[in-house]
């Protein structure tokens, strides 16, 4: 029974993961938004293949859910090469990179997807891989250890990550190119959801985009997974073209609100408005109150409301701007969310 049940989850994911493949742009000139970012690492790739040179390696960081994998995918696509796929915490011990560099051919593309989290000690084999080229690492032990030089061909790191200020100043420096992937604008959400429809044969009208795109926040991924649930709906209820009316309604079943807030945003905001009193409240007590993942809170929950304005980091701690306290309609503190505190 257990093993059914773990055939049933592999084959959910991979279906996922097709599904997700299936939406992505295959090449830079599919590629919606981010174009500041795209055109640079455009010129980049298109340069090294004019050399017939490796891609100097190349780090991208912002939230999740932007872009980052894809990117890569298309680097790789355009390089004519392949792109090997791994994670930071899939590389626990030296020998795993060791024998994933030793493996790499001329011109391949290894991809590491939160390398902020590799180990140190992983991370330390790294260091002369990227710049010479080579791994040194030490066999034996006492009177009997001996250093062995490994060469390398050459190849190019791609590492991804959602957290820029985690990784080491030693590593972070030896990326050639490093790029901000920023959220996108509702006009270009718009776009990705119109792609995506046409592959997923949906029929929407340019009004039901944008107001899937408006709840989308800013996140291509998100945009993606609110068009698949508007599409079931669409389905069940058997309407025809979907328009604002209809995207409207799916969503609204779904939790989301006009301005992309889901139910886990609208309870953080709640919690800090109301338990506490709209802050200043340090990120572990609400954590503790919402029963939620501290780094679920700062990666996925924070990010979109501080940039929609709804709250605000002070140095004593997280709180309500008067705009966050309209949205859940409570009056906002008099004393305003500079951390000033009120005189008795």
């Amino acid at each position: 029974m257990e093993d059914r049940a773990k055939d049933l989850t592999s084959q959910a994911e991979n279906a996922s993961d097709a599904f997700a493949k299936d939406l992505r742009p295959r090449r830079f000139q599919e590629y919606v938004g981010q174009r500041a970012v795209v055109d640079s690492i455009s010129i980049a790739v298109m340069a090294a293949k004019k050399r017939g040179d490796t891609l100097d390696h190349a780090l991208f960081h912002g939230p999740p859910g932007l872009g980052k994998t894809t990117i890569s995918q298309i680097i790789a696509r355009e390089l004519d090469s392949q792109l090997i796929h791994t994670s930071g915490p899939a590389l626990e011990r030296p020998a795993d990179v060791v024998g994933l560099l030793s493996n790499l051919k001329v011109g391949d593309v290894l991809f590491i997807d939160e390398i902020h989290r590799l180990p140190h000690a992983v991370e330390e084999y790294l260091y002369s891989a990227m710049e010479d080229f080579r791994v040194d690492f030490m066999t034996g032990s006492g009177a009997f250890a001996k250093s062995i030089n490994l060469p390398l061909q050459p190849f190019t790191l791609i590492g991804s990550t959602t957290r820029a200020g985690m990784l080491s100043a030693p590593l972070r420096e030896r990326f050639g190119l490093a790029y901000h992937l920023d959220f996108y604008s509702t006009e270009e959400l718009a776009q990705v959801v119109t792609r995506s429809a046409g592959i997923l044969e949906v029929d929407i009208d340019s009004d039901g985009a944008l107001e899937i795109a408006r709840r989308s926040r800013g996140t291509p991924r998100i945009s993606n997974r609110l068009l698949r649930r508007v599409r079931d709906f669409a389905e069940v209820r058997e309407v025809g073209t979907i328009d604002k009316t209809v995207a409207s309604e799916a969503l609204e079943i779904e939790g989301v609100d006009p301005l992309g807030l889901d139910r886990l945003d609208r309870l953080y905001l709640t919690t800090l408005s109301k338990n506490y009193q709209g802050g200043p409240a340090g990120i572990q007590a609400l954590a503790a109150t919402i029963n939620e993942d501290q780094q679920t809170l700062e990666d996925v929950v924070e990010p979109f409301l501080l940039k929609i304005g709804f709250i605000v980091r002070t140095p004593q701690g997280r709180r309500t701007t008067p705009e966050g306290f309209e949205h859940i309609g409570l009056p906002p503190r008099l004393d305003g969310p500079t951390g000033q505190g009120t005189l008795l």
